[in-house]
């Protein structure tokens, strides 16, 4: 369009109603009467499209919960909707029997599925079909949530089914889309700090009635190079781990050491030239500026973060993190290889992993691609009475959200009311060669990734920036 039109012009967006009943609501009045008794098999017709708007509204509004909702947020659309009832009225008027595999694919991998490209988004879209598209729905007895407010109803006109919708809550709770109670604590929090932050960007740069700026930053500044040192003994690493074929762990810490001294050197080249340049030495330029800012509302600034591993936390807990992993690779070089490693002070544990399978391979004469890991957890032992596995090595440092580990029962299980996070335990990563998969009715696939966030972009090393691995998590609970 011409840049004249586009200015002159007014722009409309027709966005998703906010809150399931509005959502199913919204659905149900663009239909009418000829369209619920358009179809040959009437009560199959009617359930199942009130299960797909129903799917609908849970998808769009499983956004507000952020990753807790999908790891990526996705614009599911009406037209989404729109062909899962085409295609639902098609095969019920021309199948005798309902392909319910068929509508399940075409709703999890086509319709909606089309949008979803993480791996894990697309198990729960799977598993969330599989809840509203079933033979199930047509039993009088199947609830879509545990309180069993939420059903398909036996309704015939039109204004019955607008009836029923309106008994739903205008502010339903997070059962209603499968996930605990501590999920609104969460919704809750993300809202906040979203507001917090557009808040902070308003602030203006100027202290008011506090302290000199100019003054803080620098005092932060010098603080921070106390803190941090200029880099790791890179030499000293590599005389006393040199490459070896048979520990690939020496390897592992080399790159380590090198990857924080990349990181280390951007942290002290531009706090010093900061500093210049607050003190009117050299030109103050829009990067150092951009720093001094962040250093100023406490945030990580975005020239350090970007060679840096992945974080979200402000300066003050992320300098402290920093000053913790490089203490933990300090003590790997001086002390030798530990029992037990904290995974969460990687800065790339994919390397880490792929030597540990590497050291077990070479060990007995495998091929790497056919060794894989078997997850033992270990809640009897912590980080400082762990001792070195022959194969294979132990982990700390996780943490379990939306779950915990029960150390009475020694299964995953629900959290406890209003903990968001708990410690998960010492994991054994097993190497096995040609492992057999575990029975899915007694492990829970749980990703692992390096922050809450969860999404994550694909790398040149061909690794995901975020996750890391699926754990097979004992449990007595089903998967979906």
């Amino acid at each position: 369009f011409p840049v004249s039109v586009l200015q002159d012009g007014a722009k409309m967006v027709n966005e998703p109603p906010k809150g399931l009943r509005t959502n199913i609501m919204g659905s149900y009045l663009t239909f009418d009467q000829a369209y619920l008794d358009g179809c040959p098999k009437l009560q199959h017709w009617r359930k199942l499209l009130f299960g797909l708007c129903f799917l609908h509204a849970i998808v769009q509004d499983r956004r507000k919960f952020g990753p807790l909702g999908w790891n990526i947020m996705y614009e599911f659309a009406t037209g989404d909707l729109d062909m899962c009832t085409q295609q639902l009225h098609l095969f019920l008027s021309d199948y005798e029997e309902i392909p319910w595999a068929v509508l399940q694919f075409l709703e999890a991998e086509i319709n909606y599925g089309g949008r979803v490209t993480d791996d894990k988004d697309r198990r729960l879209l799977n598993t969330l079909v599989r809840t509203y598209t079933c033979p199930e729905v047509m039993n009088k007895d199947y609830k879509f949530s545990e309180s069993g407010m939420y059903f398909s109803p036996d309704c015939e006109q039109h204004e019955e089914f607008l009836e029923f919708i309106r008994t739903f809550p205008l502010s339903p709770g997070p059962e209603a889309f499968g996930l605990h109670d501590n999920a609104d604590i969460t919704c809750a929090q993300n809202e906040t700090f979203a507001l917090m932050e557009d808040l902070l960007e308003c602030q203006p740069k100027s202290a008011s009635g506090g302290g000199d700026r100019d003054q803080e930053i620098l005092n932060l500044a010098n603080d921070i190079l106390k803190r941090i040192p200029a880099k790791l003994d890179l030499i000293k690493a590599q005389e006393q781990y040199p490459t070896d074929y048979h520990e690939s762990m020496n390897t592992v810490l080399t790159q380590e050491v090198i990857r924080f001294n990349n990181m280390l050197r951007v942290v002290n080249s531009t706090l010093k030239n900061l500093i210049k340049a607050v003190k009117g030495i050299v030109a103050m330029s829009g990067e150092l500026d951009a720093i001094g800012t962040a250093l100023f509302n406490n945030a990580v600034p975005g020239s350090w973060a970007s060679k840096a591993y992945p974080s979200l936390k402000p300066l003050a807990p992320w300098l402290i993190d920093l000053e913790m992993r490089l203490e933990f690779v300090n003590k790997w070089i001086n002390d030798g290889h530990p029992n037990c490693y904290w995974i969460s002070g990687f800065f790339f544990p994919p390397a880490f992993l792929t030597g540990a399978l590497q050291n077990y391979a070479r060990k007995n004469q495998y091929a790497i691609d056919r060794v894989s890991f078997q997850h033992v957890f270990r809640d009897d032992i912590t980080k400082d009475s762990a001792e070195k596995p022959d194969d294979g090595v132990i982990i700390y440092g996780m943490f379990m959200e939306a779950c915990r580990w029960d150390y009475e029962t020694h299964l995953l299980a629900d959290p406890n009311p209003k903990e968001l996070f708990s410690d998960a335990p010492l994991v054994w990563l097993k190497p096995i060669y040609e492992r057999q998969p575990a029975d899915p009715t007694t492990i829970y696939e749980a990703p692992l990734y390096k922050t809450l966030v969860r999404a994550g972009t694909l790398s040149t090393t061909g690794h995901s920036t975020n996750f890391v691995l699926m754990l097979e998590v004992p449990t007595d609970k089903p998967q979906a």
